[in-house]
């Protein structure tokens, strides 16, 4: 593709960062998903959540914050802005009093991407939302592998005798055989739980539980390499909840636990993502109302851009 034709984020030195367009990093509204590859999506719903809301304003901060991003990665060379076509195509027009309704929303608005090759970076939301876009990409993709970043496993089998919470994904996806279950990767997961069931189920289905205990005090590079091994070349999702990080890096979400990854390592397991298929990704619970620096938004947006970052299909800068 013609670099020329490219999209590209509106500069800094051509306007003030706290003017431009709202969209994430100012980049051009997308029209069409054909011949782009990659497109930012937000989904502004929240009524699946257990604890806090505000999830469903996290898009609108996300991208407001990501304005302070430049288009070149300085720690792993990637142009993503001079090698493919990326846009921002606003948010999915959810129901905000149906979750039925809204997972359908959703699962035809994503089809839409996956058809057109298309790899959608998402802006969430709480996680129920990754159900509906991983039933659009085993249309196109079948069972695809998923590196899960949480401080929860997002496994139970109901939450109020509800099945489709921001709790119940992954049992939901495992059911319906969205995964490909032995290259499942859960980071982060820690904290208190209700048996231990509520890590060991996803133990049984063949997942790797990397509890964050296990995180501590270290690089996770390593990690990322078993990853890479067993990922290989099938079709992976990444799927980061804010919570998976510690507090002292994200506190603006809604069901925080203390002990919780860094901001390096979130960085590490993204970028440790590099030369696998990703297909897409999301950013899900960061909840405005309880950011108060706008630093968890910040973080967010950053957390986005590294996704684009490894797109297959991006080029590095010798």
């Amino acid at each position: 593709m013609n670099k020329d034709s490219l999209n590209q984020p509106l500069s800094g030195n051509e306007m003030p960062r706290f003017g431009g367009p709202a969209t994430f990093m100012r980049l051009p509204v997308g029209t069409t998903f054909e011949n782009t590859d990659v497109a930012i999506v937000g989904v502004p719903f929240d009524i699946a959540t257990s604890n806090r809301p505000g999830a469903r304003l996290a898009p609108r901060e996300i991208r407001d914050e990501s304005r302070l991003l430049r288009p070149y990665n300085m720690a792993t060379r990637a142009m993503p802005f001079d090698s493919i076509q990326i846009a921002d195509f606003g948010d999915v027009p959810i129901n905000t009093y149906s979750i039925d309704k809204s997972l359908k929303i959703i699962k035809t608005f994503y089809k839409q991407i996956f058809n057109n090759d298309c790899c959608p970076v998402t802006l969430g939301g709480d996680h129920s939302i990754v159900l509906p876009i991983l039933r659009a990409a085993k249309e196109r993709f079948g069972p695809v592998a998923l590196v899960h970043v949480d401080a929860h496993a997002d496994c139970n089998d109901a939450m109020f005798g509800e099945q489709f919470t921001h709790g119940t994904p992954f049992r939901r996806a495992v059911e319906e055989a969205l995964l490909d279950c032995t290259k499942v990767t859960q980071i982060g997961l820690r904290g208190t739980g209700y048996s231990p069931l509520d890590f060991d189920w996803a133990r049984s289905q063949g997942f790797h539980v990397v509890q964050a205990e296990e995180c501590w005090n270290q690089s996770l590079n390593h990690l990322m390499d078993e990853v890479r091994e067993r990922v290989g070349d099938t079709p992976v999702y990444v799927s980061l909840d804010i919570d998976g990080l510690d507090p002292s890096c994200a506190p603006g979400t809604g069901t925080p636990e203390p002990g919780g990854l860094t901001t390096a390592q979130a960085l590490e397991i993204i970028r440790g993502c590099t030369g696998l298929s990703v297909i897409g990704g999301d950013i899900v619970e960061v909840s405005p109302p309880f950011d108060t620096t706008g630093n968890t938004s910040l973080l967010a947006a950053n957390l986005a851009f590294e996704m684009i970052c490894v797109h297959p299909r991006v080029e590095h800068s010798p």
